[in-house]
């Protein structure tokens, strides 16, 4: 009782310390400047918190520190990039995905094959691998005749940099489509289902002999229809489909890019999970040489695909209008200009930047916080973690759930990565420093609360936009005639700083727990 008398004390100690520095530092501003670097700092917290709070939930819930996380909200910026400003490329690339996937959605079915199959043991040692064998081999012939329409990193007139100005100044550019020569339309359907199958299917034997069969019912085959017709429907409508999306207002093309990005994440996520976390739970250390590598792994893909040089992602219509009645001074005035900036406090604020995100922000927060604290999914979650066997003999699939747990955190980053785009550019190394922001969030609120990941990720932004703010009009030493302004490495330099007062103050964090 004392020591959480104490804990509480000294937790609210420091929010108030921290509310009074807050309050100091506003004092010291216009009231446009201060209400203009609050939304930024609410801006960075609201991306520093997408990344942080997968973080958070992986390694909270399942106890795997990913360090590819960086490398997953970078990936997401560039998929999102790549609907946004290519769609022809994404059409051509989303039928191969969809009809591979496809196997995989089967898992009960290839389960209760591979339970049924009497294999001696010898033999067992070398199946799965030879199946994975040849569903690469296969996937390998089909992708290499597989038509895909996509720009040339080599040449800078067809490179991604070329696509983005021009799409920034309004014109979306679409190469001619490409045709299926070297393979038939229904060789490459044909194909790519039989190698998502037998994919699939080889992994399922790599189970323990010893676990149940699922009871298949109808309810198994849904997923792997819907998936299979949507596979089918791109492949052979993939003109009109590339059409539709180039006419389309930027706008709506946007919330796509954004669906696309968090679906991708989620996908490669689960993947990751399934195949490669899940063997080493219990070898912490292999988990993280494992997420480091693929980090390293991630990073080489997207030079390698999209190139190295920065560029810019295009802000959609409805936050990128000029001209008259632009920049807003109301909100029926934003709602009906679609300005791009509007006045508050005779302070102009980016609609985009300091207003959008920092709401997608606050959604996700109580959607998340909803899913696990009132929802059913969210009760077995926390149930998994305190007690698997006892779960799992309800005949509850944790493995799914912890599945889908890993494929939620990798999503959230992922989207991160689309809404953070537009603002901050694409380039290489946009995860890494991300990453190092959301674990500085986490050490801040709590390694493993996901309330502590949104108040570090606020504090962070705060912490960074206020320094960059006093960089420019400076700091009055008080009895002095001297103004110190803060210099850039200040920045990064203040959040490291903050951490390691209140760690020192607190050591599991804001709102962390004592394990």
């Amino acid at each position: 009782m004392k020591a959480y008398f104490r804990k509480n004390l000294a937790l609210s100690l420091t929010l108030l310390v921290l509310a009074c520095f807050f309050i100091v530092a506003i004092r010291g501003m216009e009231t446009k400047d201060w209400v203009i670097t609050l939304l930024r700092g609410l801006s960075v917290g609201a991306v520093t918190f997408l990344v942080a709070s997968g973080f958070s939930l992986i390694f909270g819930l399942l106890d795997v520190l990913n360090l590819a996380h960086g490398t997953l909200f970078m990936i997401g910026a560039y998929i999102a990039w790549t609907v946004y400003v290519r769609p022809d490329t994404f059409v051509d690339l989303l039928a191969p995905i969809l009809l591979t996937v496809s196997g995989f959605t089967l898992s009960g079915l290839w389960r209760n094959l591979s339970k049924r199959i009497q294999v001696k043991p010898r033999a067992m040692r070398f199946a799965p691998w030879a199946g994975l064998l040849l569903s690469a081999v296969i996937l390998s012939y089909v992708l290499s005749r597989y038509p895909i329409s996509i720009w040339d990193v080599a040449n800078y007139g067809q490179s991604p940099v070329t696509y983005s100005f021009m799409a920034d100044q309004g014109i979306l550019l679409s190469p001619p489509s490409v045709a299926f020569d070297e393979i038939s339309l229904g060789v490459a359907a044909f194909g790519l289902l039989l190698a998502g199958m037998l994919g699939a299917f080889s992994l399922s034997l790599f189970e323990k002999s010893g676990l149940s069969g699922t009871r298949l019912r109808w309810q198994n085959f849904i997923g792997f229809a819907v998936v299979l017709s949507l596979g089918l429907v791109t492949l052979f409508a993939n003109d009109a489909i590339t059409t539709f999306l180039t006419d389309l207002d930027t706008t709506w093309l946007f919330f796509i890019s954004l669906i696309t990005a968090a679906l991708s994440g989620a996908l490669l996520g689960g993947l990751m999970e399934s195949t490669l976390i899940r063997p080493l739970y219990s070898r912490p250390i292999y988990q993280l040489m494992l997420t480091l590598g693929l980090s390293a792994v991630g990073i080489e893909i997207v030079r390698s695909i999209w190139g190295r040089p920065e560029f810019i992602m295009p802000k959609p219509s409805i936050f990128n209008g000029t001209g008259d009645g632009c920049p807003a001074t109301s909100l029926a005035g934003l709602a009906q200009n679609h300005c791009s900036t509007i006045f508050l406090f005779d302070g102009r604020v980016r609609v985009y930047n300091e207003i959008f995100i920092p709401l997608v922000g606050i959604v996700v927060l109580i959607a998340v916080w909803t899913l696990l604290k009132r929802s059913r999914l969210g009760m077995i979650i926390r149930a998994g973690v305190q007690d698997r066997e006892m779960v799992e003999a309800l005949g509850i699939n944790v493995r799914r759930v912890f599945t889908l747990v890993f494929a939620l955190g990798v999503g959230l980053a992922a989207l991160g990565g689309a809404l953070a785009a537009p603002s901050m550019g694409l380039s290489n190394v946009m995860g890494e420093s991300l990453l190092l922001n959301a674990l500085i969030a986490l050490a801040i609120g709590g390694l493993t609360s996901y309330p502590g990941a949104a108040l570090g990720s606020l504090l962070v932004g705060m912490m960074q936009q206020f320094i960059i703010k006093y960089g420019a009009i400076g700091i009055p030493i008080p009895f002095t005639d001297i103004i110190f302004k803060p210099t850039p490495p200040l920045v990064p330099a203040s959040t490291v700083l903050l951490m390691v007062i209140i760690l020192l103050i607190l050591p599991n964090g804001l709102l962390g727990k004592k394990e």
